[in-house]
């Protein structure tokens, strides 16, 4: 019998072309050379997902603990603990303190509860306290609490957010009367409130930029200086100024040169602020304000607006820092309109009750400045 042919079709049989990609497939297999793992940049992935998940489970604890807070203090508020019942108060407060603190530890103490009834009477619109949760720590809430001006409260709150303060230096900044030297705080209760508003989404005005005075004790000029020393002490510490600045300030020249006609001028500083997004001309004076200054800023800020100003920027603004000014000559200028700000600095500090008088006599004569023209129909 004879045997079966085992012989493929020849549509079946693979062609040598087919035959030589497999022999070649294995071969480049077997040559193939391990691929080496980059440990260093592996560990560098690896640890940047980790503190990655870290701070998102920091920032929802904090929140959450924030929260918590704000929550406690409206649920002991509902109890009405407060006026002819504080007595009867006291006693409710002590008792659920102890009862909390030995469950779930000592961040539920009689002080605790207190603050947390303070935070909510503060702040009381938790759409706004759930916002700042999540850039603010509860130690930021508890240095604000004992602000007794809602309003003051509320401009540390929203440029802390904005700004990224630590707690250590939202303290600096409330021991700075931050506020009181802003020109936001001269302006009647209604604005501020309004600018605060603004603030919440994001639109910065130069009221809460510039201040006055400004603090420039951290230059270390005493005695005779120029203006030059001035300058040069400026630029030599200007990681301090600015933070003095504020968030924003981008510094750009010295000594600008502005050429008009066949004159060269010469300002001394040039910054430019992100949230205002323009620049800032900054003359400095060693003498009082003098009415003849605004001229010269205001060549300079025209020079600035046509040759300087770029596509999308606001008109530039000038600051004329000086060693002390008339408040009245500095309104009857009505300078506002011009762009320009008028502030004086201060390189040695005077104590801190004497400067907190002043500055509250200046917030109390511009509002009523500002009340004398809203009755007269100035502008």
């Amino acid at each position: 019998m004879k045997k079966k042919s085992t012989t493929l079709p020849q549509e079946l049989k693979p062609s040598a072309l087919q035959t030589g990609r497999q022999e070649h497939a294995g071969h480049t297999a077997r040559a193939q050379v391990p691929v080496v793992v980059d440990e260093a940049a592996l560990l560098t992935d690896l640890r940047e997902l980790i503190q990655s998940a870290r701070q998102r489970i920091a920032t929802v604890a904090n929140s959450t603990t924030t929260l918590l807070y704000w929550h406690l203090g409206r649920r002991l508020l509902a109890e009405s603990l407060q006026d002819e019942r504080a007595p009867y108060g006291k006693r409710i407060l002590a008792t659920v303190s102890r009862e909390l603190t030995v469950e779930f530890g000592q961040a539920f103490t009689l002080r605790s509860l207190y603050r947390a009834i303070q935070f909510c009477q503060g702040f009381t619109n938790q759409e706004i306290v759930s916002t700042l949760s999540t850039q603010l720590s509860w130690s930021h809430f508890v240095e604000l609490l004992p602000l007794k001006d809602p309003l003051a409260r509320d401009f540390y709150a929203e440029m802390c957010r904005i700004e990224r303060w630590d707690v250590r230096t939202l303290r600096q900044k409330i021991g700075g009367l931050l506020f009181e030297r802003t020109a936001l705080s001269k302006k009647p209760q209604d604005v501020i409130a309004a600018e605060i508003g603004r603030l919440r989404d994001g639109q910065m005005s130069p009221d809460i930029v510039f201040r006055d005075p400004y603090l420039l004790d951290l230059l270390g000029l005493k005695g005779a200086y120029s203006e030059r020393d001035l300058e040069s002490a400026i630029l030599r510490e200007i990681e301090g100024v600015l933070l003095e600045l504020g968030s924003g300030f981008a510094f750009v020249a010295r000594q600008k040169r502005i050429s008009v006609g066949r004159d060269d001028f010469h300002l001394d500083l040039l910054f430019f602020h992100r949230h205002l997004r323009r620049l800032i001309a900054v003359e400095l004076k060693l003498e009082s304000f003098q009415p003849g200054h605004v001229g010269q800023m205001e060549l300079y800020l025209r020079w600035l607006d046509k040759h300087e100003r770029a596509p999308g920027e606001e008109a530039p603004i000038g600051l004329i820092l000086c060693a002390s000014a008339d408040a009245e000559q500095v309104e009857l200028l009505q300078l506002d309109a011009k762009s320009i700000r008028v502030s004086e600095y201060l390189t040695e500090l005077p104590p801190l009750p004497l400067l907190r008088a002043r500055l509250h006599q200046a917030i109390e004569h511009a509002r009523e400045s500002a009340a004398r023209r809203a009755v007269v129909g100035d502008p």
